[in-house]
């Protein structure tokens, strides 16, 4: 009895081993193997210095559709610049990625004497001087030696130019200028401070002088010896054109360069244009900016501007996180669209790719606002319906490649990860935030979205973290 019972029993025993361990084999080292990247990523993220701050991660595998690592991924978020890839995604999918901005000008009157010249502007936000001059050149071609009334129409897109949900201290700078249908120089002028005797005022230099004209400025900023800290600060007055400039510039700084909004616009444009004109010998005898649609059965078009086509558009929007462009480019997808709210625009765009209006709340289209809210798992939903779109290599190329370009540039250099993580990133105080795609070297490309809110250290603190977690990922390939 007891040598059958033995028998018996290492049957049973085999017969169990026989039917469990295979599917152990399958499954526990994937399990293990996860629970490992998800702890090590915990030990990041619970790190003392974190302990204020508040962090949402979607990680997806795009072949599989299955999530990776998952923390508050369903939680709305303040996503910074990361809503570009919203933006973008849009834009993309309803214009195409060849679509143009065109601003045509139009003439009445007989050559050379022109009873009207009128810039239609449609929001291109590539216009420089150097384009205008072009134009100008292109005047003196047709024979154009005097225009009666120049008129810069800046009617197409409604006012008020600024978003009201931006902080009214980020307006006067140049990621927060005013978004209008005649746009020159991105709406931006360069004021730069030398420092000048000790003791003395810092000198001011403008860039442009048109533009300058447009500030009062009130400057009490003080030279002083080489060993003196820096302490420059430059604010304005809420609603008016003024510039208060305070602090000190040691008389060894090479010279303090602050890029600051135009004032006014359309009539910036105006000036300037009218300067290049009179320049070449042709004289305007009135200039004025309208901001009331005109239609003339008289005009013809004499010549246009274009705009670089849409895949070179939304590079400057995600690469170099260009908020002004971000903003013209969701207005013009609204005009398109026969739409009157641009936000509505973009709700619509992305209801057609498939984004659930649930899971974001939006307010502009270039993450400016600290009104905006949106999941990580809608993010990494947009980058992965995208990655199956005809247009995922322009959308992809169009992100911040890791090491090489755009605000990724400096990062994750000489690690596997270098040229191997498109992404966008974002930041607002207190607000740290990176979307992007991660290709590894089993082939596999996963979707990630790390947002981070309400921390207290420093930028570059947060960002390491997000670069360890991201860096982990490698490490696990063959389980993810």
């Amino acid at each position: 009895m007891q040598q059958n019972f033995s028998l018996g029993l290492v049957s049973l025993l085999l017969t169990t081993q026989f039917f469990t361990l295979p599917s152990q084999a399958q499954s526990s080292p994937t399990v293990a193997c996860r629970q490992e990247l998800a702890q090590d990523i915990n030990t990041i993220i619970n790190r003392p210095q974190f302990k204020r701050s508040r962090w949402g991660i979607a990680i997806q595998n795009l072949a599989t559709q299955e999530a990776i690592y998952s923390l508050e991924s369903d939680k709305f978020f303040i996503p910074a610049s990361t809503v570009k890839l919203l933006t973008t995604a849009a834009a993309l999918n309803e214009l195409g990625a060849d679509f143009r901005i065109t601003t045509p000008i139009y003439a009445t009157g007989k050559l050379p004497h022109l009873e009207t010249v009128r810039i239609q502007g449609n929001a291109d936000p590539t216009i420089t001087s150097e384009i205008l001059k072009n134009i100008v050149q292109q005047f003196k071609v047709l024979g154009i030696s005097s225009i009666k009334k120049l008129i810069i129409d800046d009617s197409y897109l409604a006012q008020p130019v600024i978003n009201p949900t931006w902080e009214w201290v980020d307006t006067y700078y140049y990621y927060a200028t005013a978004v209008n249908s005649v746009i020159l120089n991105q709406n931006t002028v360069r004021l730069t401070l030398v420092p000048g005797q000790i003791g003395q005022p810092v000198k001011l230099k403008w860039n442009d002088a048109v533009a300058s004209q447009q500030w009062q400025v009130f400057n009490q900023a003080i030279t002083t010896a080489s060993d003196n800290e820096y302490s420059i600060e430059i604010d304005g007055v809420l609603g008016k054109p003024i510039l208060n400039i305070r602090g000190d510039l040691p008389q060894d700084n090479q010279g303090d360069e602050w890029d600051l909004a135009i004032v006014d616009p359309a009539n910036y444009f105006l000036e300037t244009f009218r300067n290049l004109l009179s320049a070449e010998g042709i004289t305007v005898t009135e200039g004025i900016v309208t901001t009331e649609s005109i239609e003339s059965t008289n005009e013809r078009i004499i010549t246009q501007m274009y705009s670089p086509p849409l895949k070179e558009l939304i590079v400057e929007i995600n690469q170099d996180s260009n908020n002004l462009y971000a903003e013209v480019l969701l207005k013009v997808l609204a005009k398109e669209l026969k739409i009157n709210d641009e936000m509505e625009a973009l709700e619509t765009s992305l209801n057609k790719l498939g984004i659930n209006t649930d899971n974001y709340s939006l307010i502009d289209a270039s993450g400016l606002s600290r009104q905006n809210l949106i999941t990580p798992n809608s993010l990494v939903k947009v980058l992965s319906i995208l990655a199956d779109d005809p247009t995922y290599n322009i959308y992809q190329n169009s992100l911040s490649l890791a090491g090489s370009n755009g605000t990724l540039k400096h990062r994750l250099r000489n690690t596997e990860l270098q040229n191997n993580l498109w992404g966008k990133t974002g930041s607002l105080s207190g607000v740290i935030t990176l979307s992007g795609y991660v290709k590894l070297t089993n082939q596999n490309t996963l979707a990630l979205s790390i947002l981070v809110n309400n921390f207290d250290d420093k930028n570059k603190i947060v960002r390491q973290a997000m670069d360890e977690i991201i860096l982990l990922l490698p490490k696990f390939k063959n389980c993810l």
